[in-house]
């Protein structure tokens, strides 16, 4: 089967948001959504949310999953909000429970803060299946990134979040706390295991030197013959050294602290004082 897929691109985070469609009806998903932060003010804004709902709601479709590849550290998911305009379960992999303790610590959230997943709707597991119509979406754990990565394979497409990047760019960092390069080497080999056919849809896209226009769409057979960092059959040693050598160079993204924060509460902020006022932590020294 073949899903529709309409991408959203975010310029501010380079991040692309899917909804993908069953084709032989109105049932739909959303992929990794965004809801805009400004730092400086600390202000928030569904600019990019509402081109989403707007685009489910004129198409009629019928919103059943707001999926997440992982905990973003580059951009706020809006999978609440979407939730709360157009429906839908909130899904992520069930190592969320290793993040949230990791990251729980490094924001001391204290014992208040639920460590056991329950924030998200669905928490999935290699092997797990779901349902967007008649549609199947088979779940494929691929951490390396981060401990909670998942691929989601859907028809003949495989979101694999920040796992893959397009060939030109190569792979995800592997630096965040749980992070590993061996770990992601492996992931890999699990996502160009799939038939060369398989359309990759990548959670990210920078411009690779020499490009002049965003993408987000390939395929297995082209990551595997020209992949910068894992094509032409790259071996599990020059990838590691390679990798951890690339990242020793690499600043935090930008939006790492506010980042983390809310997408381990699967999307909701910190819990509001007793004004009503709602505050982010800056850990100095933990990052």
């Amino acid at each position: 089967m073949t899903p529709e897929v309409t991408a959203f691109f975010d310029n501010a985070t380079n991040t692309i948001s899917y909804v993908v469609r069953d084709p032989n009806g109105t049932a739909c998903a959303v992929i990794d959504s965004v809801l805009d932060f400004d730092y400086p003010s600390g202000r928030t804004d569904t600019r990019s949310a509402d081109q989403i709902v707007a685009f489910i709601k004129d198409k009629g479709y019928e919103c059943q999953w707001l999926l997440e590849s992982h905990v973003h550290a580059d951009h706020l998911s809006a999978a609440p909000y979407i939730q709360q305009q157009v429906g839908g379960k909130i899904g992520i992999g069930d190592n969320i429970k290793i993040v949230q303790d990791t990251f729980g610590k490094v924001f001391n959230e204290g014992t208040e803060f639920q460590r056991d997943g329950s924030q998200f709707d669905e928490l999935f597991v290699e092997g797990d299946s779901v349902h967007i119509g008649q549609m199947r979406v088979d779940v494929l754990h691929t951490p390396g990134h981060t401990p909670a990565c998942l691929t989601y394979i859907i028809g003949d497409a495989a979101f694999v979040g920040d796992t893959l990047f397009m060939p030109d760019f190569g792979t995800a960092r592997c630096d965040f706390p749980g992070g590993s390069s061996e770990t992601l080497y492996d992931s890999v080999q699990k996502i160009l295991a799939l038939p060369d056919d398989t359309r990759i849809f990548v959670g990210h896209d920078y411009k690779a030197p020499g490009r002049d226009v965003y993408a987000w769409e390939t395929t297995v057979g082209e990551q595997k013959a020209a992949n910068i960092h894992v094509g032409h059959g790259a071996s599990k040693d020059d990838f590691v050294a390679m990798r951890d050598t690339r990242d020793a160079t690499l600043a935090m993204p930008r939006l790492i602290i506010p980042s983390l924060q809310v997408n381990m509460r699967a999307g909701q902020m910190p819990e509001p004082d007793d004004k009503g006022d709602v505050f982010l932590k800056v850990p100095v020294n933990k990052l």
